[in-house]
């Protein structure tokens, strides 16, 4: 574009009058924003009067017009010309100097940010090691069932740790113990040894009865000592349990009755009764139980149920696990080196932290995640364990407060030879010495349950602090939130939880899944009906938009045909599209908020639905590319989530029952094959006015298909949708639609009958002489003239006084 001396400089003289250089390049900025400069571009002076007041461009990337008249110019005039020198042309042949290129301003990238409890804050998340992740995991203490409380942990923390991995892009070393050395498996291994062993001496019924009553009374000193009502009413629960299935033994000890029936109630007894009687043999024989084996038994079991619940929840498993009666020797070196930095002392066989010494350190805090539970005696006897808060045990601390880092093992309780004499593990040095021999002096992540931030996670940071000698054990704590069991407190001490195994016969691995990503991971996640009839809708939701996406991408078509020209719609859905992901992308910036980032594909779906639907209502194939592009996103993500598993190319697996096998890609051909010759015969029936034929079709759709687990779908106009899918949901869906046709059929026979009544109501009073149309209307009028109503039609009528 040639410039014009007579345009630009009244414009420039404007520009120079301005004094503030500053407002003066913006300015210059403002006007050049309208102009080109190009080969042919025409000089004037006013452009070299304005020129000479620059002695460089200017470093604001924002001015990046005035920085590209700058270095235009300066490359006609052969070379920078300095403030009052004559400047010319350059006297080359025309050549020109690249011009400057200025770099797109662009917009601040979105940091992973993590609530830590450690701040109760959402901290930006910057590793100790580029993109390398440690993180640590408290692990279950394997003595019962893994239950919902479990899975609300381990599938948050999975989710999390897919999430860092696949998501963001970290690499993520992932280690987890296994407690198998405790005060609770320990009690429930002498239990359940001393209880089948009395099971296997067969007592006889009075024996029984005896020994119950003697439970029962034991019993009541628990139940007196309770102050928890919850617990209070478990236990009194309990024993009217056992009471009641007491009563028929005691009738068939009393009245005498066959030998048979009393073996019957004697099992019935002994299974109500199990955990009274456990807990008095306990009480009595406990401390003669001596072999080791004994209480690594019943740990080994669980792991391994532990274990295989995961894995049916698709819970990856950890890199590393650690178990705490393999660790025994590096647990009693690190009790020993907290000892000799001060922070430990022996008493009566036993190791104990010295809190005291530990918090008038300059170098250390204690209590760093829940400070103001500093001092609270019933969580600090909680977290030392039932076996010992014993009067004698609590005398050998020199605080209240100080906890146990090695316990002197008592009759009846596992041991390892160590300094102090026979004795075992703490619960809180457990993860300390298993982390600290994996992961070195500080790690990146430490994970676990709400309810382990105190006294267990404060014990572990001031001992692992204390053994280091440093103040940043951990840099982020993430602590899952609780579960609840539709609204009440779960607890296993309570009986009130459900197994992962009994939820598994339910629900799906990736319905429950689900339900945890619609809730934040940190907060309280309420498990009940509502929550998973969500879970259920959106997975319903999800999949049928899959199917159709497949289907939409079986029809036939040429290679060009694959790449059509976008209309508004097209362009409208993909800015949606890459809306919705950056909002996705928001959202797992944000503390990994699973719940937008569900609401936001949710959303992306429901457009795409809308867009087919169009597309179908117009006769137009909607796009294939785009909604290609839209479900293999949406896969991604589900598959980074653990949603779907890895085998899964586009949408939610389809297999067949007990077997590996992709019975999508196995059976959709023939399918396909079998829906287009029903297309053919219903189109000819329909011709030839074969009604028969149509009715088979019908029944090949609605009665023979589902019970495969196959759905057609039939639209007026296209071509037949076909989908497979659960077959039980599918049978569901079917019941569910005859239901609803039989409901309406039976209001549309009710309306023809009230509507049959009415005519016939009608009719009948249509042929009701004058004289006795207002007989039967007794309640509006008490007396009738009668000589009236013969003489004529007409009849006088005294109305009710």
């Amino acid at each position: 574009m040639s410039g014009s001396s007579g345009e630009q400089a009244p414009a420039y003289r404007s520009i120079l009058s301005i004094r503030d250089e500053t407002a003066r390049v913006q300015a210059l900025n403002e006007h050049l924003s309208t102009r080109s400069y190009v080969r042919g571009y025409s000089l004037s002076q006013a452009d070299v009067d304005v020129f000479r007041q620059l002695s460089a461009p200017p470093a604001d990337t924002r001015l990046f017009h005035v920085a590209r008249w700058f270095r235009h110019i300066e490359a006609i005039l052969g070379g920078p010309c300095g403030r009052g020198e004559p400047c010319g042309r350059q006297a080359s042949k025309g050549r020109r100097g690249q011009p400057q290129w200025s770099p797109p301003a662009g917009s601040p990238p979105c940091k992973l940010r993590l609530y830590n409890s450690l701040t109760r804050s959402k901290d930006v998340f910057i590793p100790q090691h580029g993109k390398r992740v440690t993180w640590y995991s408290c692990g279950p203490t394997v003595y019962d069932a893994s239950h919902m409380g479990h899975a609300r942990s381990y599938i948050s923390f999975d989710i999390l740790r897919r999430v860092l991995r696949d998501y963001f892009g970290y690499d993520v070393f992932y280690c987890m113990n296994i407690t198998d050395v405790d005060d609770k498996i320990i009690t429930r291994a002498r239990q359940n040894y001393l209880f089948e062993q009395y099971r296997g001496k067969r007592p006889r019924a009075a024996q029984l009865l005896e020994d119950v009553h003697a439970a029962l009374k034991l019993f009541s000193v628990k139940l007196c000592a309770a102050t928890d009502p919850d617990k209070r009413q478990m236990l009194d629960r309990i024993q009217r349990a056992v009471k009641l299935a007491a009563e028929p033994l005691e009738k068939a000890v009393q009245s005498d009755l066959p030998e048979e029936v009393a073996d019957r109630r004697v099992e019935v007894l002994l299974e109500e009764a199990k955990d009274l009687l456990s807990d008095w043999l306990d009480s009595t024989l406990g401390s003669e139980v001596t072999d080791n084996s004994i209480f690594s038994q019943l740990p080994k079991f669980w792991e391994e149920e532990f274990h295989r619940d995961m894995e049916a929840l698709n819970v990856l498993p950890p890199d590393v696990l650690t178990r705490v009666s393999e660790y025994v020797p590096e647990i009693v070196n690190f009790v020993q080196k907290i000892v000799d930095n001060g922070y430990g002392y022996a008493s009566n066989g036993s190791v104990y932290f010295d809190t005291v010494k530990f918090a008038s350190s300059d170098r250390h805090s204690y209590g760093k995640l829940v400070p103001e539970a500093v001092g609270d005696q019933k969580a600090l006897q909680e977290g030392e364990g039932d076996l010992s808060i014993s009067a004698d045990r609590l005398s050998e601390k020199r605080s209240p407060n100080d906890f146990a880092l090695w316990k002197a093992s008592k009759p009846g309780e596992p041991s390892w030879p160590c300094p102090w004499g026979k004795g075992r593990p703490g619960w809180h040095i457990e993860c300390s010495a298993m982390a600290g021999t994996l992961l070195g002096a500080s790690m990146d992540i430490h994970g676990g349950g709400f309810d382990l931030r105190f006294p267990h996670h404060d014990n572990e940071l001031a001992q692992s602090e204390a053994y280091f000698e440093n103040d940043c054990w951990v840099h982020y704590f993430l602590h899952t939130g609780h579960l609840t069991i539709a609204g009440c407190k779960m607890s296993k001490s309570l009986k009130n939880f459900i197994t992962i195994k009994d939820a598994l016969k339910k629900h799906s691995a990736r319905q429950l899944r689900l339900a945890f990503l619609m809730h934040s991971w940190k907060d309280t996640l309420d498990y009940s009906s509502n929550t998973m009839e969500s879970a259920l809708q959106y997975e319903k939701f999800m999949s049928e938009f899959f199917l159709n996406v497949k289907d939409i991408l079986r029809a036939p078509v040429d290679t060009t045909g694959r790449f059509e020209k976008w209309e508004d719609e097209e362009s409208e859905l993909n800015k949606s599209f890459y809306d919705k992901k950056a909002a996705v992308h928001e959202a797992l910036c944000d503390n990994v908020d699973t719940h937008t980032a569900l609401e936001e594909m949710r959303a992306l779906v429901s457009q795409c639905n809308l867009y087919v639907a169009a597309r179908k209502a117009a006769r137009r194939r909607p796009n294939r590319a785009l909604l290609e592009s839209v479900a293999l996103y949406l896969t991604h993500m589900l598959k980074i989530f653990g949603a779907i598993e890895e085998e899964s190319s586009l949408g939610f697996p389809v297999r067949g029952p007990g077997t590996s096998l992709d019975l999508e890609s196995t059976v959709m051909p023939y399918l396909q094959v079998l829906s287009e010759f029903r297309e053919g015969v219903r189109k000819i029936a329909r011709e030839q006015k074969v009604p028969e034929v149509l009715r088979l079709s019908d029944a090949l759709r609605d009665d023979i298909l589902p019970e495969l687990g196959v759905r057609f779908e039939d639209h007026e106009g296209l071509p037949t949708v076909v989908k497979l899918g659960d077959r039980e949901a599918l049978l569901r869906e079917r019941e569910e639609k005859r239901r609803v046709e039989e409901e309406k059929r039976k209001k549309k026979e009710e309306a023809a009958r009230k509507k049959q009544e009415q005519e016939a109501a009608k009719l009948a009073r249509m042929k009701i002489p004058p004289s006795e149309m207002f007989l039967s209307e007794s309640d509006k009028y008490s007396k009738f003239d009668e000589n009236v109503s013969r003489v004529c039609p007409h009849m006088t009528l005294k109305a009710r006084s």
